[in-house]
């Protein structure tokens, strides 16, 4: 039987509590943005993060940097990226960004998409290359959208092996998985690795104000993240802008929405200054919404909700990479 993740000490911030390069200084944990407990890992992360796959749109690389240096300057220690995003070029910029001292000043995520030992050995690889670090906090698994991705993963070989390998040469120091499309595959992976002996130290998946109409990642997941102190990693809190063609919600309440509930770090995407500066004016200023808030907006976005309109990446496949390239279940080609 496989032992899960280690839980750590309570009260660390981003880094570890043993030197390597990715110790945060004590001093962060008095930053303008409030930090919170990720699951059980003893380890302290800012409320927000800032998501890998925007910073690799920017035409110029340096507006990317700077994005990722503006995020950590302001107290956001959380950064999420992935093997596949902008074909590799997110990582890259983070990796340069990270420069001068600013690794020491960040929890850093990244995921993969390989479902094979070897496949998800090499990406991390090239993933720990690109961001120009010896350890990645945490590594997930990328998007955990079919049934048969679970086997795959967890099975003799599968993508978890290589994980579990790699956390023990000292990679990687927690593991997770991520997934958008049903709840029900997110319970099914939860309940593959308890019966494996293995508990997901992260999760990551969709939480908006939407999501509790339909195919309700709240309702049927966040339950059992809580239970076993699994850290709560919400994203899609505005579904890449579509929930806010609905026009019934603004930027600033789909935020607050995912922040009130009891995550660990609510991942936004900010590809400029503005965008970022109103992410990090929510957490400067975050109070969370009473009950009589939350119900007021979820009774707002019920008759838009219950198909799954605005969340297309439940419906859709527009936001599987992995569905579009199934090459990168297999290999490290981009």
């Amino acid at each position: 039987m496989i032992v899960g993740s280690c839980k750590g000490t309570q009260g660390e911030t981003a880094g570890s509590s043993t030197p390597h390069e990715g110790n945060v200084p004590a001093s962060s944990a008095r930053s303008a943005i409030p930090q919170r407990p990720l699951g059980g890992t003893g380890v302290m992360v800012s409320m927000i993060g800032l998501g890998g796959h925007h910073i690799g749109r920017p035409k110029d690389e340096q507006d990317g940097i700077r994005l990722v240096r503006m995020a950590i300057d302001h107290g956001i220690t959380f950064l999420d990226n992935c093997w596949d995003y902008n074909e590799g070029r997110s990582e890259e910029r983070m990796g340069k960004a990270l420069a001068d001292g600013y690794r020491k000043r960040a929890f850093l995520m990244t995921k993969l998409d390989g479902r094979t030992k070897d496949a998800a050995m090499k990406q991390l690889e090239q993933s720990l290359s690109r961001l120009k670090t010896d350890v990645i906090d945490l590594v997930q698994i990328h998007e955990v959208i079919r049934m048969e991705d679970i086997p795959r993963c967890l099975s003799a070989g599968g993508a978890l092996d290589a994980l579990i390998d790699a956390r023990q040469a000292g990679k990687l120091r927690f593991i997770g998985f991520t997934g958008h499309k049903d709840p029900a595959i997110h319970r099914a992976m939860l309940e593959a690795g308890f019966k494996r002996g293995f508990t997901f130290d992260a999760v990551q998946m969709p939480l908006n104000v939407m999501d509790p109409h339909f195919r309700s990642f709240e309702n049927e997941v966040l339950p059992i993240l809580v239970e076993h102190r699994i850290a709560v990693l919400g994203m899609k809190s505005m579904g890449d802008g579509i929930l806010l063609k609905s026009k019934v919600v603004s930027p600033q309440e789909c935020l607050q929405y995912a922040l009130s509930l009891p995550t660990s770090v609510v991942i936004t995407g900010c590809e400029s200054d503005d965008i970022l500066k109103q992410a990090i004016d929510v957490g400067q200023h975050f109070k969370p919404l009473t009950s009589e808030q939350k119900q007021a907006l979820l009774a707002r976005t019920a008759p838009l909700a219950k198909t799954g309109e605005y969340e297309l990446f439940k419906t859709s496949e527009r936001f599987d990479g992995t569905t579009k390239n199934p090459k990168w279940l297999e290999s490290a080609t981009l």
